[in-house]
């Protein structure tokens, strides 16, 4: 039975999912009913315990549509071939019009019972994420760029500069990489600072040297001006005695 004859029409008709490990994947479809009837959809998967589907079932009114979201439980692993044999079934009947989502029950899409009950498969596919490019420094040697592998597994060429190698696997590489660049790129300047304060302690070692040398010299220069006027104090008394000498021979 193709599509245009079914009273729902589906779209999509394939329920692609973009791998990624560890986690939650959602899809969607849309029920399109272009009848003038209410149809009342169910539907079922070969794999329950995989996915989640909010609706599961409902009512679709006359010219209008509803969308069905299909969640994916989170992955372990990646299948080798990206290869799905899940499958889902969508079940759809005409209802009386009034009828609401709590009026319906599995007996009305019981084709054994008489009813008229109309079927679509749908398909699930698998999609490889996409790939991450590698946070390799411009600067690396020829021929050393990374590959990637359905695992993930990437190795980075050294920067030039400075030995720093990392090999991660899976998406936490790039904060590693980034990690692993600031803590460079901190040393680098812990290092200038470190140069910085040793250059400036010789400077004010230089300094209290060259502040120590005046204080000396400004020191005997005050010795040497207080002997210059001790000597002329006694040249002053040596040539008082000696007046004071003559005058007394003057007067014998």
């Amino acid at each position: 039975m193709t599509t245009e004859q079914l009273l729902l029409s589906i779209d999509p008709l394939d329920l692609k999912f973009t791998l990624e490990l560890n986690k939650s994947i959602s899809t969607f479809f849309q029920l399109i009913n272009k009848t003038d009837n209410h149809v009342a959809f169910k539907v079922k998967t070969t794999n329950p315990r995989k996915y989640t589907v909010r609706p599961n079932s409902g009512i679709v009114l006359p010219r209008s549509r509803s969308n069905v979201t299909v969640t994916m439980q989170p992955q372990m692993e990646l299948p080798p071939d990206m290869q799905c044999k899940d499958k889902f079934l969508v079940q759809s009947v005409i209802v009386d019009p009034g009828s609401t989502p709590k009026d319906i029950n599995p007996d009305m899409f019981n084709k054994p019972g008489g009813n008229d009950v109309e079927e679509c498969k749908l398909k699930v596919i698998y999609v490889s994420p996409p790939q991450k490019p590698s946070p390799v420094p411009e600067d690396s040697e020829e021929g050393t760029s990374p590959t990637a592998s359905d695992t993930d597994l990437q190795e980075h060429s050294e920067p030039q500069d400075n030995s720093v190698k990392v090999e991660v696997l899976g998406p936490q590489g790039f904060g590693l990489i980034v990690r692993a660049q600031i803590c460079d790129m901190w040393v680098r300047h812990m290092s200038q600072a470190r140069d910085l304060i040793l250059r400036l302690m010789e400077e004010r070692d230089s300094i209290l040297r060259q502040n120590a040398k005046l204080n000396r010299d400004l020191e005997l220069l005050r010795h040497g001006r207080h002997e210059r006027r001790t000597g002329v104090r006694l040249l002053y008394i040596l040539l008082v005695g000696l007046a004071g000498v003559r005058g007394d021979l003057n007067t014998f």
